[in-house]
């Protein structure tokens, strides 16, 4: 009788073990997605406001130099080039998280 009562303790100890070591891989897992999320909206934040102040406020004088449809490239990314990629950061950021949900089985059906 005491035998089977260490075994079920020693069962209990094992399915405890399994969990934590699950919880563990799970915890280790979303810390992925997480980073890599986070690596994702860093790269597309930096493109932003590359785009939006840099090419369009900051360089605006020297890049004015080269024309673009009548009109000096500054004031292009100013007006227009910034819209352009922040649609583009739009849907590039929907397809790679979409990527991401898929890679890390968070995606819903």
């Amino acid at each position: 009788m005491q035998e089977l009562l260490r075994q079920g303790d020693g069962g209990s100890h094992r399915a405890k073990q399994l969990n934590r070591r699950r919880d563990h891989e799970m915890n280790n897992r979303a810390e992925q997605y997480w980073k890599a999320n986070i690596r994702l909206v860093a790269i597309l934040l930096t493109i932003w406001f590359v785009v939006s102040y840099l090419f369009g406020i900051i360089l605006a004088e020297p890049l004015n130099a080269i024309k673009v449809g009548g009109v000096g490239l500054g004031f292009w990314f100013a007006q227009q080039g910034s819209i352009y990629t922040f649609l583009v950061l739009i849907f590039f950021y929907a397809k790679r998280m979409n990527a991401l949900d898929i890679e890390f089985d968070v995606h819903e059906d």
